[in-house]
């Protein structure tokens, strides 16, 4: 029998270190500890037990969601891991329920996680909700177009007197883009930590004076030559993000660029007078969604013109979200209507924030059709003008 409870204080640091196991790394130092146990929230930690040994554990904090049009309520799940004795034995779908209970109690109708793994947590109602791309440039071979943005200077900062400034450039630049998601203290302390003293931060100055973008890289030696590698790189608008590559691509000795976690839509290659110098070397999935409260998560977010459609939503795992749902430009309602459309609630995670459009659902057979004109309304309702990208870990 698996007892799942929240872990009190003095059992944080062996959960941590379950978790470290599971992923095939070692435990935590002392001094390590002592920085990651802030970013562990009192009753958030959950322990699984089986015979009064502790042998899974997940945890989440509070957090924010940028959905189109608006922003919902969310819990951030991470840390999840399960002793390798006792895997496949139901102790992950114990933790996963206690853990949904949980983040609906507090209020947080979406639940959201970076899989480690991609075919655990479907199962459990996740899937899929934004995805991202790396990209690689030779640097002596890139030339940047006449009429690409331009304006504003980029200046190089260490990281102490970076430190202080990202967190308020980073709100400048958390515009209405879906899967966006807050960054508080506890994360910036671990974003550093987990990077080392081996970056650099360059922060670009707008016109007005403003900070209004910044990247963070780090030069790496290789067998390939030296690259910039670039953790992280966010800008206010096209000409920040625009400037802040053209600087990186500028950066005297490197041999190639490489840029992790950008968005699928950055126009970087239309921005040089060779796009084929721009080479997408990976595309993978990126924040993964689960709608806990699926009415909640619904009309949390906004919807394009479009006829309304009735749509039946299965949900093995929280049954009691399973049923029909009137979604349309009005607003989102409960129904008992006959459905144009049904779907687990694993694929609506792929078209709440605009990551797929309905019609490639259907393709794919993860939504099925009973009337066909509604297809190509929920195309229409659930469309975005931006692709959804998060761009941050946890």
């Amino acid at each position: 029998m698996i007892d799942v409870r929240a872990l009190a204080e003095s059992e944080l640091r062996t959960s941590h270190d379950l978790f470290l196991r599971a992923l095939l790394r070692r435990p935590v130092s002392d001094e390590n500890w002592a920085r990651t146990s802030g970013r562990l929230v009192a009753g958030r930690v959950l322990g699984a037990f089986d015979g009064g040994e502790l042998v899974g554990t997940a945890r989440a904090t509070a957090n924010e969601l940028a959905v189109p049009g608006g922003r919902v309520a969310a819990g951030a799940v991470t840390g999840v891991g399960v002793r390798a004795d006792r895997t496949r034995r139901g102790v992950l779908r114990g933790l996963m329920r206690a853990q949904l209970d949980e983040v609906r109690q507090r209020g947080e109708p979406v639940a959201m996680l970076h899989a480690s793994e991609a075919g655990i947590y479907e199962r459990f109602g996740y899937g899929v909700a934004s995805r991202h791309r790396k990209v690689e440039l030779e640097r002596a071979r890139v030339v940047f177009r006449d009429d690409a943005p331009r304006g504003g200077q980029v200046r190089v900062l260490d990281r102490g007197a970076a430190e202080p400034l990202l967190p308020g450039i980073y709100q400048r630049c958390a515009v209405d883009r879906a899967g966006w998601i807050g960054r508080d203290e506890p994360w910036w302390s671990g974003f550093w930590q987990y990077l080392g003293d081996g970056v650099v931060v360059a922060v670009h100055t707008g016109e007005d004076g403003v900070d209004d973008g910044f990247a963070v890289y780090e030069p790496k030696h290789g067998e390939r030559g030296t690259s910039v590698d670039v953790h992280d790189l966010k800008g206010a608008d096209a000409t920040a993000v625009a400037e802040l590559w053209r600087f990186l691509l500028g950066v005297d000795l490197a041999d190639r660029v490489v840029g992790h976690v950008r968005p699928l839509d950055e126009p970087l290659e239309w921005w040089l007078t060779d796009r084929r110098q721009c080479r997408v070397t990976e595309v993978e999935d990126d924040l993964w969604v689960r709608l806990v409260d699926v009415l909640g998560a619904l009309r949390a977010r906004t919807y394009g013109a479009a006829e309304p459609v009735v749509v039946e939503v299965r949900d093995a795992f929280l049954p009691d979200n399973a049923g029909g749902y009137r979604i349309g430009p009005d607003g989102v309602e409960r129904s008992t209507a006959a459905p144009q459309l049904g779907l687990d609630v694993s694929a609506l995670a792929a078209l709440y924030l605009g990551d797929q459009l309905a019609s490639t659902l259907v393709a794919a057979g993860r939504v099925e059709v009973r009337d066909p004109a509604a297809v190509t309304a929920a195309d229409r309702l659930f469309a975005t003008l931006e692709t959804p990208w998060c761009g941050t870990g946890f």
